[in-house]
């Protein structure tokens, strides 16, 4: 399959085949007693589906029409429904076994997420300014719990840099060196292949198949499974890559070593990546915090005893990658407990070979996930790279600020995730009014968290640094970016949302060009420019990097609000037409593999 991409022109970025049935779907209207008589795909095994010939052309030449929103809350009269507990947070939903030959196959969507908003606009029009007020709070509250687990897994890292610094100097220097190895070559990847599923996932989950969470996590797997492979090479074979490129050999020999021993976490770290996502599309934001909130004082007791503990237990260095390795696989042991046994199992798909069909979907939105997600991560590190080369005054400031820039960065990336999350379970609803004023209340919502932090970084401009460090020299020059650092968190707040709705439309591309442009076209080598042809040292770099995201943040911007969401609506109702044409393929093949 071809990946179709335009400049928010065209009806879809999405795969050609999901265009192709858009087109196809445009030949004729649906009339509403046409729509009545369509069919259901059976929820549960490959089995039950009942689908004919006629029903075939019927979905490939008719195009999808919908009632208004209010009818769109109302379970259908003929299937039997199965009403969760009060506090569950799911709304009552068709089982099953009630799918019949006269159930529709794209019935109205159900807000499986219910919000307070719900029921008032199911029954009366809804206004803007009011909107704009509730969807201000639902974001918070979805934003919240997403913020507490990216600091949470962020202290497992740091916990483990704290205890092997101790040590040595240059076990310290391997430990940056082999987290920074591990980011670039795999972290970053895995999260920009993950980020495919901010698309596929939350639509899914308020959509007439609810179980397509379940299936398109798996087909993910699937996919991971495959993209690890060259990441273990890599990690593997990592002292001879380090050394090629210059590294000092004790450093590079530990950093190898510490990425030998990372590697028992990578595919804990993988499936986190995919189950985080699973849990948020259907609304248990709290899932991931709580397993998270439990592992973070195992790992730092682990980090104790492995690294400084007794003797008999004692590993040393190899004890901070083993102990975080350990911690990956307690949370992932404690999200297929609390997804087996806690969580009601509406979103989850039966395995089955399905799962391995329909991966070129998640291939073409992963590489531009990748292009997206990767591109900002490697822009850091060349960053970094360019001001080791200034000397360690400038090195030690280049630290302090990044450290800074990228804790205060958690909060506007964890609204991101949110709002991603937000638009997709709209879509799904086909609530595209709404859809679109959750965006614009997102892009508020992050100028104002920028302006905090820029206030912040302002007041205390010339006592920041002695929070890290000492030296006057550091403490001088950190005062002199600050300024820079300020005006950078309006920007990257700004950037990191537009990033997030551009992943819920499933415009990885967009994003990705977007990015690759505003770094290695625009800001980078004008930063580079600045700092060793203009003389202007650390500054030169941040300029560039600010101006990296100006551009980012304008243009994104500027892409969002001019998008159709009606549209947007219209290719979640593809991915429907196009799982519900696979559904009657797998009736006709019972291995499902057409």
């Amino acid at each position: 399959m071809s990946y179709t991409y335009s400049h928010y022109a065209t009806p879809s970025s999405l795969p050609s085949d999901y265009a192709l049935l858009s087109r196809y779907a445009g030949a004729h209207d649906m009339n509403p007693t046409e729509q009545d008589n369509e069919v259901l795909p059976d929820r549960g095994a490959s089995s039950g589906l009942q689908l004919d010939d006629s029903d075939a052309q019927h979905i490939s030449h008719t195009k999808m029409r919908r009632k208004s929103l209010p009818t769109s809350y109302v379970t259908p009269s003929n299937t039997t429904a199965a009403s969760l507990p009060d506090n569950s947070g799911y709304r009552t939903v068709p089982m099953a076994s009630s799918a019949t030959e006269n159930t529709p196959l794209l019935a109205p969507p159900i807000p499986r997420i219910e919000e307070e908003v719900d029921a008032q606009y199911a029954v009366e029009p809804e206004r803007l300014a009011p909107m704009r007020w509730e969807e201000l709070k639902i974001l918070t509250k979805y934003t919240l719990p997403v913020f507490g687990t990216h600091v949470l897994e962020y202290s497992l890292v740091i916990a483990s840099v704290v205890s092997i610094g101790h040590l040595s100097t240059n076990a310290l220097a391997a430990s940056t060196l082999g987290s920074m190895t591990a980011s670039v070559s795999g972290f970053s990847i895995i999260q920009g292949f993950a980020s495919t599923l901010d698309t596929m996932l939350p639509s899914a989950w308020t959509s007439t198949q609810p179980q397509l969470v379940g299936l398109w996590s798996q087909r993910m797997a699937v996919v991971m499974a495959a993209v690890l492979m060259p990441v273990f090479f890599i990690w593997f074979n990592s002292e001879s890559i380090l050394l090629l490129l210059g590294q000092e050999p004790e450093v590079a020999y530990l950093a190898a070593v510490y990425l030998k021993w990372s590697t028992i976490g990578l595919p804990a770290y993988t499936f986190n990546s995919i189950s985080r996502r699973y849990f948020q599309s259907q609304g248990l934001f709290t899932v991931p915090t709580r397993a998270i909130l439990c592992v973070a004082p195992i790992n730092a007791v682990l980090n104790y005893l492995l690294v400084w503990g007794p003797e008999p237990i004692r590993l040393g260095f190899i004890g901070a990658p083993i102990a975080t390795a350990i911690s990956f696989n307690l949370i992932s042991i404690a999200s297929i407990i609390y997804g087996v046994f806690f969580v009601p199992h509406t979103a989850w798909h039966p395995l089955s070979r399905r799962s391995f069909t329909s991966l070129g979907v998640l291939v073409q939105l992963g590489l531009a996930g990748v292009g997206q997600t990767a591109s900002e991560w490697w822009s850091w590190e060349l960053v970094g790279l360019a001001a080791s080369m200034l000397g360690p005054v400038a090195l030690a400031t280049q630290s302090v600020l990044l450290v800074s820039a990228s804790t205060t960065f958690q909060a506007p990336f964890a609204l991101s995730v949110a709002t991603s999350v937000r638009i997709g379970n709209l879509l799904g609803e086909e609530n595209a009014k709404r859809a679109g004023v959750a965006s614009q209340v997102s892009i508020l919502m992050s100028l104002c968290i920028g302006l905090v932090w820029s206030t912040m970084f302002m007041v205390f401009r010339h006592s920041w640094a002695y929070l890290f460090n000492n030296d006057p020299d550091v403490v001088s020059l950190v005062a002199s970016i600050i300024p820079l650092v300020a005006l950078f968190q309006v920007f990257d707040g700004v950037a990191a949302i537009t990033s997030g709705i551009l992943r819920a439309r499933g415009k990885q591309v967009t994003g990705a060009l977007l990015n690759l442009s505003a770094y290695y076209v625009i800001g980078i080598p004008f930063g580079i420019w600045l700092t060793f042809k203009r003389h202007m040292q650390l500054h030169g770099l941040w300029i560039g990097l600010t101006i990296s995201l100006v551009y980012c943040a304008t243009v994104g911007v500027w892409i969002c609000l001019r998008t159709n969401w009606e549209r947007e609506v219209q290719k979640v109702r593809d991915r429907l037409v196009a799982e519900a044409q696979h559904y009657k393929d797998s009736f006709r093949d019972p291995e499902g593999l057409n």
